[in-house]
């Protein structure tokens, strides 16, 4: 167990910080299954529009730094190219 303050001070902080990025995740989970239910549900201008909300949570998930940036690039190119074949 953490015996210094520092240490102490370092798990209150961390476990603070765990849940937010888990918000900020769940976030981006949330906007991505928008796109895939427009996707699957076949309409393009849905499908387009989420996918245009979802693009700045993605940007901004790797500047917070819970998403990694390879990361964040591929899913927006598979999403992107899935939408294009409609």
């Amino acid at each position: 167990m953490a015996n210094t303050p520092q240490a102490r001070k370092r798990i209150r902080r961390n476990e603070r910080r765990a849940e937010i990025n888990t918000n900020r995740v769940s976030r981006i989970r949330t906007f991505l299954k928008k796109v895939e239910s427009a996707l699957a549900g076949g309409d393009k201008d849905a499908a387009a529009a989420a996918l245009k909300e979802a693009q700045p949570e993605l940007a901004r998930g790797v500047a917070r730094g819970v998403l990694h940036k390879n990361t964040a690039a591929r899913k927006m190119s598979r999403l992107t190219k899935r939408v294009a074949a409609l």
